[in-house]
């Protein structure tokens, strides 16, 4: 046996299959991907990014076009500013209104769109966009992101296909945000009537006892002092009568 040929075939074939390897996760992960700052926890308010990368050697990315779920619509999108692009959000009327904080909502945010104003997401580079959205849906999982990506050479990237659970991922998957379990606050109750009144009843036992806090050392000065005074009218009095049996 030809041991030298033998490791320089084994050799080849391992680089060979690393290669593969990095190739096949570059590809996995050059794609339009949506990513919470911190927790994005149902029926709350979070901040997400849209992080776009360019995947191609000679052009450039100049627009991101966002389409938000309507079988789950969020009322409120306020996309920050990115220096070199614009953005717009378009609306659309709900087939039912959404109730926000006692108010009905008959329309809601369907579309971000950021266009290239100066700049671009150049080859080998990428770029994020911060939005803010809430209240985010209690009756769901996930919240999926159908993306369109152009590039400066009129090529447009259609990031819209929707993960199948237990299937494996689709060529150009849309960006999909997984939602947590609603937040509890300290003590247990979640958000909403209840969980404010048990608030406003905690609040006000805080008060109460920092009334009986301040209270309580107020009346041991009067305490102390009550006993002053009468200790000084016992001796002005016990000295009024040795006065008077002189």
């Amino acid at each position: 046996m030809n041991v030298p040929r033998l490791s320089s075939r084994l050799a080849l074939v391992g680089g060979t299959a690393v290669s593969s390897v990095l190739l096949l996760s570059s590809a996995a992960y050059a794609h339009v991907t949506v990513q919470p700052q911190g927790q994005a926890a149902k029926g709350g308010y979070a901040t997400v990014n849209f992080k776009v990368p360019n995947e191609r050697d000679g052009a450039s990315t100049v627009k991101l076009e966002v389409t938000l779920p309507t079988d789950h619509p969020i009322a409120s999108v306020m996309p920050q500013p990115v220096p070199g692009w614009t953005v717009k959000v378009e609306k659309a009327k709900l087939a039912e209104p959404l109730d926000l904080h006692g108010k009905k909502i008959t329309e809601a945010p369907s579309k971000i769109t950021w266009t290239a104003d100066g700049s671009k997401i150049e080859p080998g580079q990428f770029q994020q966009f911060p939005v803010s959205l809430g209240r985010l849906p209690e009756d769901t999982e996930q919240l999926v992101f159908k993306a369109l990506q152009t590039y400066d050479n009129k090529e447009v990237v259609r990031w819209i296909e929707e993960p199948k659970e237990g299937a494996a991922e689709p060529d150009s998957p849309a960006p999909v945000l997984k939602l947590s379990a609603a937040e509890d606050d300290a003590h247990g109750a979640k958000p909403g009537a209840a969980g404010a009144q048990q608030a406003a009843d905690r609040d006000a036992e805080k008060s109460e006892t920092a009334s009986a806090d301040v209270s309580d050392p107020t009346a041991r000065v009067l305490g102390v002092v009550g006993i002053l005074v009468g200790a000084v009218g016992v001796a002005y009095g016990a000295l009024a009568g040795r006065r008077r049996s002189a």
